[in-house]
């Protein structure tokens, strides 16, 4: 159960004793030069210490769940309630209106609210959740279909990665006999989505256009596979009842199909998009200009959770399997999402494969929010008509600068250093940083990324909007 609140008077006194405490240590060890005092005078004392968190039971909202049972939010001074929520947009809602102050977003959600598809809301992250995480589920019947097409080991086992060109010959004789294709994903702009759609589009199956200047949103306009919303927990119930062929979701609802034996994951994220990023910790712009100073130690307690998750080659996954099986958080059985979160993932039944990087939290900067990643997200939108016109390459800047916040992550990283709390090392040389990967070329495809020309990237698909085109 989430720990009882205590009152408001014992809050305060704790939080004077903590920050006492803090100030004793940091001198007892001699972080008192002046870089160290610079860092630490950045961040005041928070502006609002009692906060609600909304959450979607996925195994990628660990950072807050870590940072309440760990105790890391109290360090700074923060009494969190953590809160899951029904749907995402429920959740996004909540945020907006400020019913929460805050929440573990699809990264899409801030990038989609701040330019007005769907709801309009000026929205900001300055935490990266995680990366990968994510799988494409078939059902028995599909996966049936399928396996002729497979490529096989030599003990006939699929050969991985499985690409969609193997799901086309299933999804045409949907087509030729009049039937449809249907797949789940959970939110029009989550990760989910986009990445469903790459990796059809990248086997020629055509997943439809958005036109919200027409009014249709539905997102199947020419679509060979027809893709709707489904809220992550109903994923396998709704494939069971065949309302759904496939889905594409976060774990452990991948997982589930195969406990449950009612479907089989063909691909993971991390095989569409090695290292790709998944969700965010998203607030209002307008809140984060009313409590700047709590916004940070909020950062900080969710950048100390996410370095606990990795640490020595995952070794405290196991113990955070056990808090993220808790009602109030996932509430899906251990082994269900120690199938994922500990370093393999299962396929077919008995098909257990290593994926060390399955769940990433804090390797390879996953905490950091670049603009690279906000660009290409808004590429995928622009891609499949949620923006219906071309847009210059500076527009994707601007954006990406309006809602990603790596100054904000950068004074957050900064006070934990100086605190002894995590090394330099770690991060970004924020000295240096543009807020911009290396183009990457680990896409299924083969097609490279570069944040810093998105027009000329979506050149370069077969299936998607180009230049001058909308519909």
């Amino acid at each position: 159960m989430i720990r009882k609140m205590v009152s408001s008077g014992l809050k305060k006194t704790r939080r004077r004793f903590l920050q006492r405490t803090a100030l004793a240590l940091v001198t007892a060890s001699m972080l008192g030069s002046f870089v160290a005092q610079s860092a630490l005078a950045e961040v005041g004392e928070p502006e609002k210490e009692d906060l609600k968190f909304g959450f979607i039971k996925l195994t990628d909202m660990a950072p807050l769940a870590v940072a309440y049972e760990k105790g890391y939010f109290e360090d700074e001074g923060l009494f969190v309630t953590l809160e899951a929520q029904a749907n995402w947009k429920v959740l996004l809602d909540r945020v907006i209106d400020g019913e929460l102050d805050g929440a573990h977003m699809l990264a899409g959600q801030p990038l989609g609210a701040t330019i007005g598809f769907g709801t309009q809301a000026h929205i900001i992250t300055a935490f990266s959740m995680d990366l990968n995480g994510n799988a494409i589920t078939v059902s028995n019947k599909v996966w049936d279909e399928m396996k002729p097409h497979v490529p096989k080991q030599a003990d006939g086992k699929p050969i991985h990665p499985i690409k969609a060109d193997y799901l086309k010959p299933v999804v045409d004789s949907y087509i030729d006999k009049g039937k449809p294709f249907k797949m789940g994903m959970v939110f029009p702009v989550s990760t989910h989505n986009y990445e469903l759609r790459y990796w059809l589009a990248a086997g020629g199956i055509h997943p439809g256009y958005y036109a919200p200047h027409k009014g249709d949103i539905s997102g199947t306009i020419k679509a060979q596979a027809l893709l709707s919303v489904t809220p992550p927990p109903q994923m396998p119930s709704t494939m069971e009842a065949g309302t759904i062929h496939g889905y594409c979701v976060g774990e452990p609802w991948n997982q589930q199909a195969v406990f449950k034996g009612i479907g089989v994951p063909v691909i993971t994220d991390y095989e569409i998009w090695k290292n790709n990023p998944e969700k965010v910790f998203g607030v209002s712009k307008s809140w984060a200009d009313k409590y700047p100073n709590t916004h940070i130690r909020v950062v900080k307690a969710m950048i100390r959770a996410a370095k606990w998750l990795d640490e020595k080659d995952n070794a405290n996954r196991p113990e955070a399997v056990k808090i993220l099986a808790m009602k109030n958080y996932v509430g899906a059985d251990y082994e269900v999402i120690a199938n994922s979160m500990t370093g393999t993932f299962e396929y077919e039944k008995g098909d257990k494969r290593p994926i060390p990087d399955f769940n990433v939290f804090f390797r390879y900067n996953a905490t950091y929010p670049y603009y690279s990643d906000a660009i290409w997200y808004l590429t995928q939108m622009r891609r499949w008509g949620q923006i219906a016109e071309h847009k210059k390459d500076s527009w994707y800047m601007d954006v990406a600068k309006k809602v990603y916040r790596p100054d904000i992550y950068a004074v957050a990283a900064k006070e934990l250093i100086a605190e002894g709390k995590v090394k330099a090392s770690e991060f970004p040389d924020f000295s240096k940083e543009d807020g911009f990967k290396p183009p990457q070329k680990e896409f299924i495809d083969g097609i490279a990324y570069d944040g810093k020309k998105p027009n000329e990237y979506l050149e370069k698909f077969p299936i998607g909007l180009k230049e001058k085109e909308s519909i």
